[in-house]
């Protein structure tokens, strides 16, 4: 299926958005011009077919994303959809591609899991993880990767004692996980990763139907076990929330590349702790965790955005990035102002898909922040920021190492 163009007036050229491998928290510049030719335009990314309206403007993108006119149900009839991965991530049924209610009623089977009271379920036991991880980095000494010692380990330990993992199948995990979640190895390889990845969920929430337990699997099963959901909707779930959950290793990653990079935000941190959660939701809002866009959506009927007729049949996207850089809502966006205030930012979305573990990213980030910047208080880059190496090929941005010393 190719969009047909507006109605009225000519319609935006269609922009080739390839997919680019991105260093440091730089933003990407095709978005930037595309942010500036205007609120609504018409891109193509590397796989899929056709193209698909973009849209970027703070407003706009919140509209789009609470519209029940957009759908993302209706993306599993055309899969084919232009998009940044060579595969189709999301399994057909995943909550990810449902509209409500089925999606309302599939959310509310794990909401007890991603509850303030939930989440402080696991802060804890959280922070005992995060404790030892930091003792081993400093009794081994300078310099070491803070990627493979810390930021890595800790958000798989932190995602699958929520879901309900044992300990010995994280390494499991997280090797799907990496798979998934990159284009360098190939369809094939990142397809497989995720049958096997669906297919160990569906043995643990296959024995978890009569569970009482806490864990989003027990949840799951639970919910399977009284009819509420079908087995294949926990699955995709539970893979949606398992790969989501190791988004925070790529997000701290660039977080302290950033910090890191500027000694003088890092300072201010130490000096005025209280600063530290509105540092996180400025530094949530400016940095760039992903590369182009991410999910797409499909016009049910006509709907004006912007000034621009989408037709129904046509595949929409939201750039949460290109919103949180909107410079009628965030004065001076591409500035870094701890004391930004309100900071409405979208980094997790908005609207019925917004990211069911926020709450939970915030609290690895803080404890994160707080052992780091208070443990290891000289710590600092080991090479010049310009050295350090950055993922390629991936969908989540982030650093493949970050070298420290103190």
């Amino acid at each position: 299926m190719t969009p047909r163009a507006a109605v009225t007036g000519e319609p935006p050229p269609v922009r080739h958005w390839p997919a680019l491998d991105l260093a440091g928290t730089d933003f990407d510049p095709v978005l930037s011009d595309l942010m500036a030719e205007g609120p609504v335009t018409r891109v193509q990314l590397p796989h899929g077919e056709g193209w698909a309206w973009l849209v970027t403007r703070y407003d706009d993108v919140r509209a789009v994303a609470n519209d029940p006119r957009f759908s993302r149900a209706a993306v599993t009839e055309n899969q084919q959809v232009t998009r940044l991965a060579p595969h189709f991530i999301p399994e057909r049924g995943a909550v990810g591609l449902l509209d409500p209610p089925d999606h309302t009623l599939l959310r509310r089977s794990v909401a007890a899991a991603f509850t303030a009271k939930g989440v402080e379920r696991v802060r804890k036991r959280a922070r005992v993880m995060l404790d030892a991880l930091v003792d081993e980095l400093l009794l081994d000494g300078p310099p070491v990767d803070l990627t493979a010692a810390v930021l890595g380990p800790f958000p798989i330990a932190v995602i699958c004692e929520l879901m309900g993992v044992p300990a010995g199948d994280r390494h499991s995990m997280h090797a799907w996980t990496q798979l998934i979640l990159s284009s360098s190895h190939g369809r094939e390889v990142s397809e497989r990763a995720k049958r096997e990845m669906a297919g160990y969920f569906s043995d643990l929430i296959g024995l978890r139907e009569n569970s009482t337990g806490e864990d989003v699997a027990s949840l799951l099963g639970a919910a399977v076990g009284r009819g509420e959901i079908t087995p294949e909707q926990a699955v995709g779930f539970a893979v949606l929330l398992q790969i989501g959950g190791e988004a925070v290793t790529a997000n701290s990653g660039q977080m302290f590349y950033l910090l890191l990079s500027r000694p003088e935000l890092v300072r201010r941190l130490r000096a005025r702790p209280e600063i530290r959660p509105r540092a996180i939701d400025e530094l949530l809002r400016y940095i760039p965790h992903r590369n182009a866009v991410g999910l797409s959506r499909i016009a049910l009927s006509d709907v004006e955005i912007g000034g621009v007729r989408i037709r129904a049949g046509d595949p929409v996207y939201v750039s949460y990035l290109a919103a949180n850089r909107d410079p009628a809502v965030f004065p001076d966006p591409d500035t870094i102002d701890f004391q930004r205030s309100p900071n409405p930012h979208v980094a997790f979305g908005f609207g019925p898909h917004y990211c069911p573990g926020g709450m939970l990213a915030r609290l690895e980030e803080e404890l994160l922040m707080d052992a780091l910047l208070d443990r290891v208080p000289g710590l600092r880059l080991a090479v010049p920021p310009d050295q350090v190496a950055f993922r390629r090929g991936a969908l989540i941005r982030g650093p493949e190492a970050l070298p420290v010393t103190w």
